[in-house]
């Protein structure tokens, strides 16, 4: 029996008239932890937005834990993907600013079929919260926001997160609690499919790598394989890759 639960078969996603991805082939197994690389403007964060239902322009066939969520004549908006088990954090974070963080949390429970997170697993999960539970969400610094956004989607108990750019603008010490707080959730056996620019955040977390080039997926194995090559980082992810690896 496959463990397969993210498939997509020949997606294209794009705005309006204006193309990002074709022919997009994509299989994600219950448990896998994903990078989905590639340099700026690659079409990262637009395929995690066509997977959850937050754009229209979107071809082909997306199935979800066996039930199609995008095909012809048929899609699903973000209600539809959360209630089957999506989790999404966007790049943007998630949060309501004018709420505390207890009532953050508490907004986004809901029943799931996912890996069970009570808010005292979320707490230990990022232990930073704790202390912060009666202080509005607006207040907290950029990388308790992150992981407040994480918590409160994981409230929502998904079988497969979708993250973008978790990493992005948190200080060093941020991140690598966010890294440890990361290899738990993956542990636990939810699937992750992690959009990430920072190459050495990344690559300590996920055993996957698909690397997005041009609209079409350019590289797809095992992480230790990209590792392995420096060669092929450069080529795919700019010098950049190097300096942060």
């Amino acid at each position: 029996m496959s463990n397969q639960l993210l498939n997509l078969s020949k997606v294209s996603v794009g705005y309006s008239d204006t193309p990002i991805l074709s022919d997009i082939d994509l299989a994600l197994e219950t448990g896998t932890v994903t990078l989905l690389g590639g340099r700026n403007g690659a079409g990262k964060s637009t395929l995690l937005k066509g997977i959850m239902g937050l754009l229209t322009d979107v071809g082909g066939t997306i199935t979800f834990n066996n039930e199609t969520i995008s095909g012809p004549n048929q899609q699903s908006d973000v209600v539809d993907t959360a209630r089957l088990g999506l989790g999404y954090v966007p790049e943007t974070r998630r949060i309501f600013a004018s709420l505390t963080v207890a009532e953050n949390l508490e907004a986004g429970r809901r029943d799931g079929q996912g890996p069970r997170w009570s808010i005292q697993a979320l707490l230990e999960l990022f232990p930073p919260l704790t202390p912060l539970m009666a202080r509005r969400a607006g207040a907290l610094s950029g990388g308790e926001q992150q992981m407040l956004s994480i918590a409160r989607t994981l409230a929502g108990q998904p079988k497969l997160l979708l993250l973008d750019e978790a990493s992005e603008g948190l200080a060093p010490l941020v991140v690598n609690s966010l890294s440890n707080s990361l290899k738990s959730m993956a542990s636990s056996g939810l699937t992750i499919l992690m959009a990430e620019q920072n190459w050495r955040f990344a690559k300590d977390i996920a055993n996957r790598v698909i690397i997005l080039d041009q609209g079409v997926i350019a590289f797809d194995d095992d992480m230790d394989v990209f590792n392995a090559d420096t060669a092929l980082q450069d080529r795919l992810l700019g010098a950049q890759s190097r300096q942060e690896g």
